[in-house]
């Protein structure tokens, strides 16, 4: 009798499969009225930009949809439920030097299958100065918010170009995204 695939080879079991998380946003979209699946911004051609210098040598910033804590807006801890009260509409920015409280409940994620208990999944700033301290690169003096509004108009137009604004302030060479 031939051995099972899952035992003779390692295979996961069947209903051990990928979250087809894309097909639930398109369907939570709809389901919060705005009549279209979520249609995500994708580029045939991707710019990218070498670095021009060795990454030990290079000024890193984070980028993080995380939004800061405020006490004022209800639950925003692991385990939250969504919490659209606790978005934030503009870039912010904050000092690497020191800890900063942000969380992820305005944020749409699979709470089912997965909780925020990891801070380091949004916003791994503890993480990124250990790095520094090992000489992997330069941490940039400050890390800067990116809204989740749901306008690709808006972040490109408006959030994306502020965000760039403010790591050419820092002399930033390449930004960690963070997206939640």
């Amino acid at each position: 009798m031939a051995k099972d695939l899952h035992e003779e080879f390692g295979f996961a079991p069947a209903h051990d499969a990928p979250i087809p998380y894309m097909q639930r946003i398109r369907d939570y979209y709809v389901a919060l009225g705005y009549g279209t699946p979520y249609e995500w911004a994708h580029y045939a051609h991707v710019p990218f930009q070498a670095l021009r210098k060795p990454l030990s040598q290079a000024r890193v910033a984070i980028v993080t949809t995380a939004a800061p804590y405020q006490p004022d807006k209800g639950d925003q801890g692991p385990g939250a439920a969504y919490n659209a009260g606790a978005k934030f509409y503009t870039v912010y920015s904050g000092d690497t030097a020191v800890d900063h409280d942000t969380r992820i409940s305005h944020i749409g994620y699979d709470r089912k299958h997965t909780t925020a208990k990891d801070s380091n999944t949004w916003f791994p700033l503890p993480l990124m100065r250990e790095f520094e301290k090992a000489g992997r690169f330069k941490l940039a003096k400050r890390f800067h918010g990116a809204p989740t509004n749901r306008s690709q108009r808006v972040t490109l137009e408006t959030d994306a170009p502020e965000i760039l604004a403010r790591c050419r302030q820092d002399q930033v060479d390449a930004a960690l995204l963070v997206p939640t």
